[in-house]
Formats: C-alpha cells, structure tokens, sequence
C-alpha cells in the first residue's frame, strides 16, 4: 500500500509502501476487544474501600438493656443496620490486573493498525522537528494537516520533547514514540500520523 508523505506544510513530498506485515493484517475484532478491556482493566487502580462492622470506631456499650425497652435488641450502634454503621460486603483495595499473551497484543496492535490503513486514516509526516515548544506551533501543524479538532495519535522516534510539550494542550491529541504506542492508542485516535523515523521504529519492533 503507497502512501504519500507530506511534510510539516500539508505539501507533498514523496510517496512510501507500507509493509503488509505490519498494515496488512486483517483486523482480528475479538482480539483486540480482549486488548482493550484487560487494558482499561489495568489501568484501574484499585484503592476503593470501606469499613466493617468491626472497623468502624466506637459502639462499643450496648445502647440499652437487652429486654424491656419495647425496643428491638441491639448489641452496637456500629451494626450495619444503623445508621454510620459498619458496611455490608464492601469495596476493599484490591487488583484489577490481568495479563494477556505477547503474541495476542501483537495480533491487537497490527489489527488496528491495520483497520486505519484500510480506512485512508494514516497521514506519513516527513518528520516532527519543531523549533519550540510552543501550543500555536503544533496547532499550526494540525491545520495544515487538515486535522484541526480530531483525535490525532502522532508516532514519532521521540527524541526530542519539543512535539509532547507542543501538544499537551491541545484536546484529542497524543504524541507517542512509535515503540511505545499502543493498541488502545491506536484505537481510541481518528488519525495516525506517523513520521517516516517513528514507520521505521513500527518496522524495527512489528517487522
């Protein structure tokens, strides 16, 4: 598949295959839901928790006499039937963590890779160098891109700074080193825009 490279001014430079290996895969929708809930599932951090009966201070007098009240008997005013009581099968801290086989993240990643190089939603960017770190500078580059106000996952080799700090600011926009991007990345961007460093990282690692 040849895709046309621009660089940072929407111009057309030059054009470049795109290895089957990598953007060729058919999409594998069961697996890559499998990705995305253990992924969303480990990103969980687990620290919900609330207090039992034998945890939650004070009650410790009977609040009256065991008969002759009229009333129902009560051993503590911390019973999880009383108000500010202990709670009842309560969240504690706990993990949410769950593994997933190498080979089927792999299988996710070139899935969705694959799905947006079908779908025409990889732009190949000559490079990503900025001359500062400034929002308007990367906001710029986005117009120029005709990719203003969409979710954009930029793949670049990440040596430099300069494009993360540029875009923090800018909603939907996410800037990742091609090696470390992953499947949920790919998935949740509308756009790919991969520099011709960040393709050849994607060839060094899926190739």
């Amino acid at each position: 598949m040849s895709v046309s490279v621009l660089n940072k001014d929407g111009s057309l430079v030059s054009s470049v295959d795109l290895p089957d290996k990598i953007f060729g895969v058919e999409p594998r929708e069961s697996v890559v839901h499998k990705y995305v809930v253990t992924y969303l599932a480990n990103q969980r951090q687990g620290n919900a928790s609330t207090k039992i009966r034998d945890e939650v201070s004070g009650g410790g007098v009977k609040p009256w006499r065991q008969k002759g009240t009229g009333r129902a008997r009560a051993g503590s005013i911390r019973s999880p039937l009383w108000p500010g009581g202990g709670i009842v099968f309560g969240p504690k801290p706990r993990s949410y963590y769950s593994a997933m086989p190498k080979k089927q993240k792999r299988l996710a990643m070139l899935s969705v890779l694959g799905d947006k190089a079908k779908s025409d939603r990889i732009r190949i960017l000559e490079n990503l160098d900025l001359p500062d770190h400034k929002t308007k500078n990367f906001t710029a580059l986005l117009d120029k891109l005709e990719l203003g106000g969409k979710r954009v996952l930029f793949m670049d080799e990440g040596k430099t700074d300069k494009p993360y700090l540029a875009s923090r600011n800018i909603p939907g926009v996410v800037v990742r080193r091609a090696r470390l991007a992953n499947a949920y990345d790919v998935l949740n961007a509308e756009y790919l825009v991969i520099t011709m460093a960040g393709l050849k990282e994607l060839e060094e690692v899926y190739g």
